[in-house]
């Protein structure tokens, strides 16, 4: 009877690995449709928009996204980090968890960790980040805010909060539980 394992072994007798596929495969184990293999984990999405392509109007996402090309509007990428190209030309308002600039952005930018203007980047607007770079070479107009990000404690500090009946002293109330004595 003939065995697969003894056809695909070569006459040394050694065995031999199992050949890639050469294209990226999908499916359900692999819905990003990147090539795993055992020594690298899946690739981390990220979108590329071309240096071709103009989006005008609002891009939202939910992944890392790099743009070549022109956006005008808004650009809301929360928990993520937004890079533009430095062939990438925004006239839009833009919301980020990070935002790094090696092209052009007309309009203000708020991001929630960090904004960095690389060198030849250029920013014409306002920045809200609570860190901000701004390399040597790079070109930026307008304000920058650097505001903390308020923690959990620190923000219930702030706003004053209903107080609650006082409790009863700790004196007090051990003397409340113990027999009293009367006359002597």
């Amino acid at each position: 009877m003939w065995k697969r394992d003894e056809a695909v072994r070569p006459a040394s007798g050694q065995p031999t690995a199992a050949p890639q596929p050469a294209a990226p495969v999908a499916g359900a184990g692999n819905p990003g449709g990147f090539r795993t293999d055992s020594t690298n984990q899946m690739e981390k999405d990220i979108v590329n928009i071309g240096k071709s392509v103009v989006i005008k109007g609002e891009l939202n996402g939910s992944e890392d996204l790099t743009i070549e090309g022109h956006v005008e509007g808004t650009i809301q990428l929360r928990d993520h980090v937004l890079t533009i190209g430095p062939n990438g030309k925004i006239k839009a308002q833009v919301f980020a968890k990070s935002v790094i600039v090696l092209g052009e952005v007309t309009g203000n930018v708020t991001a929630t960790d960090k904004v960095d203007i690389r060198d030849n980047g250029s920013v014409d607007g306002d920045i809200v980040s609570p860190r901000v770079a701004i390399a040597e070479g790079a070109h930026f107009r307008g304000s920058v805010d650097m505001q903390r990000k308020a923690t959990p404690e620190k923000a219930s500090q702030g706003k004053a909060a209903p107080t609650p009946a006082p409790a009863p002293a700790p004196q007090a109330a051990a003397a409340a539980s113990q027999p009293q004595r009367v006359g002597a």
